[in-house]
């Protein structure tokens, strides 16, 4: 968490026992790291977008993951899904 959110153990630390608080510009990344909304992470309750309850579909969750990766391996990871893709039509 500390590595996605560009701080070190101490500073997750003091946002954990409330000595420091978290910057608003790392709410997002912090959201997508526990695969929960920003308004989820702030306490208002969870908005339905598909109407499905239940867990997030794997593919979702490997997408939110392949978000955090360097631009990179995003490139990468998209170049292959394209190949993919291409594949099969």
């Amino acid at each position: 968490m500390a590595e996605a959110l560009g701080v070190s153990q101490q500073t997750i630390t003091s946002y954990e026992v409330a000595r420091r608080r978290i910057p608003v510009s790392a709410l997002p990344v912090l959201a997508r790291l526990l695969a929960i909304s920003v308004d989820e992470l702030l306490g208002e309750p969870a908005r339905k977008t598909n109407g499905k309850r239940g867990p997030t579909p794997k593919l979702q969750q490997q997408m939110e993951r392949v978000s955090l990766l360097p631009r990179a391996k995003q490139k990468f990871v998209s170049d292959m899904i394209d190949t993919v893709i291409q594949q099969a039509s």
